[in-house]
């Protein structure tokens, strides 16, 4: 497959009125400098990137650049720099509206042909990368046109401004830009007073530890596939001998890809530690005061269940679900109002403490990180009338080992797809440990 770049210009937010409403950027007040947040400075320094599919028609060049401007008017920290303040030294967002990237590409392939897609290092043509000349550019896009008029949408963004949810809700409001539609919800900018540390100040918990494991071999990206019949029979094993609650789908799935990964690993026998790092919106569970879904920065923390690897595989699947739902659970609102007070209380700075989100790991083993979109709103994702339907979303290629992004699958069927991460000479035995595992359901197929 060939990636031809036709044109790649730097859009700037255009501020008018349309559908009957002032753009929202007077919700930044006047400020030009937003500091981030204790939840931005958290997380992994480096950009992320999905892309998204859409059948034919697709909608002109044009009408996808004029509707990127105007939802940057209502997103405006997207078009702006991160940078930092002369006075405080706290780095931040300036807001100076100086663009977002568009780069116009064709492929000279049809997009079925390569379908279904399984991220490799050739999957980063399909976005913009957050390097070279425009390495400071914050919200980079990619218009891409297959040989059949199906179109890739590649979206690269800076995770100290947003993140995944946040992305996402930029990707529905572009949508709704271009189709003439008013941008909604309004998106939510303020970020100051929905983590205004207690008074007195409560810390409750203590800060999760960093991983500090590396590695120098090869990291393949396999889509394992699950379909609603291996789905079923993984809840079915979950709730075997009963449960005060049943689990949710992703504990299921997770319980039982963290069992693979950690077999796979050959690190089963072992006393070794191993953690489930999955990732919790506060959107969801903060209340006092409660975050909006529109919020547009960062808003999670990480779920650390713990066992020894010799203890996990030998869990039934159900012991593995409560261990996860148990520690989830634990990410309340309290948990996240003390990690706003411990952040603000000055022993980041006294003890010289370093984000845990490490942007030069490459390989969390004998961890596991997981990362789920299966309630993202990719329904919502519309570029006009009569243009094509979303019908595919993908992470790009990651070389993290021990790395899990769960999807919907392509196929559309309530089937959910997990990109799991790991070196190479491991992958076989992780195949082989989810196909002989799930055989007796019939419908193990990876």
């Amino acid at each position: 497959m060939k990636i031809t770049v036709q044109s790649s210009k730097s859009v700037k937010p255009v501020y008018d009125s349309y559908c009957g409403r002032r753009s929202s950027v007077a919700s930044f007040a006047t400020a030009d400098f937003v500091p981030l947040t204790a939840f931005d400075k958290v997380t992994v320094d480096v950009y992320i990137s999905g892309i998204y599919f859409f059948r034919p028609p697709a909608p002109p060049s044009s009408a996808m650049e004029a509707g990127l401007a105007k939802a940057l008017a209502e997103y405006r920290e997207w078009a702006g720099r991160l940078g930092v303040d002369a006075t405080s030294g706290n780095r931040g967002i300036l807001l100076n509206d100086a663009g977002a990237r568009f780069v116009e590409a064709a492929a000279d392939v049809a997009l079925d042909s390569v379908m279904p897609w399984e991220p490799t290092p050739e999957t980063t043509s399909l976005h913009p990368n957050g390097d070279g000349d425009v390495a400071d550019e914050l919200m980079l896009l990619q218009f891409t046109r297959f040989a059949c008029g199906d179109l890739g949408l590649g979206i690269t963004a800076h995770h100290l401004v947003g993140d995944g949810p946040a992305v996402r809700s930029f990707v529905v409001a572009w949508g709704q830009a271009t189709r003439g539609a008013t941008v909604d919800p309004v998106p939510v900018h303020d970020r100051v007073s929905f983590f205004v540390p207690r008074d007195p100040p409560r810390v409750e918990f203590e800060p999760g530890t960093g991983n500090t494991s590396t590695g120098g071999q090869e990291v393949v990206v396999h889509r394992a596939h699950f379909s609603r019949e291996m789905i079923s029979e993984l809840r079915s094993r979950a709730s075997a001998g009963g449960t005060s609650r049943p689990y949710t789908t992703l504990q299921c799935l997770v319980a039982y890809l963290w069992q693979c990964i950690t077999k796979a690993r050959r690190i089963g026998t072992d006393s070794t530690a191993t953690e489930l790092h999955i990732a919790v919106n506060g959107r969801m569970r903060m209340r006092r005061p409660r975050v909006p879904h529109a919020y547009t920065g960062n808003a999670v923390l990480w779920a650390r269940p713990t066992a020894t690897a010799g203890d996990l595989v030998a869990m039934l699947l159900r012991q593995v679900a409560e261990l996860i739902s148990q520690e989830v659970s634990r990410i309340d609102d309290g948990y996240f109002r003390s990690f706003i007070d411990f952040a603000s209380s000055g022993a980041v700075e006294n003890e010289q403490l370093v984000p845990t989100a490490d942007p030069s790991e490459t390989a969390k083993s004998p961890h596991v990180a997981v990362y789920s979109v299966l309630r993202s709103p990719f329904h919502e994702v519309d570029f006009g009338a009569g243009s094509g339907k979303l019908f595919f979303f993908m992470p790009s290629y990651v070389p993290v080992e021990g790395l899990v992004v769960v999807v919907p699958s392509f196929c559309n069927d309530g089937s959910i797809d997990a990109y799991v991460s790991l070196f190479s000479h491991t992958v076989d035995d992780f195949k082989t440990c989810c196909y002989y595992s799930l055989a007796a359901a019939g419908e193990a197929r990876l």
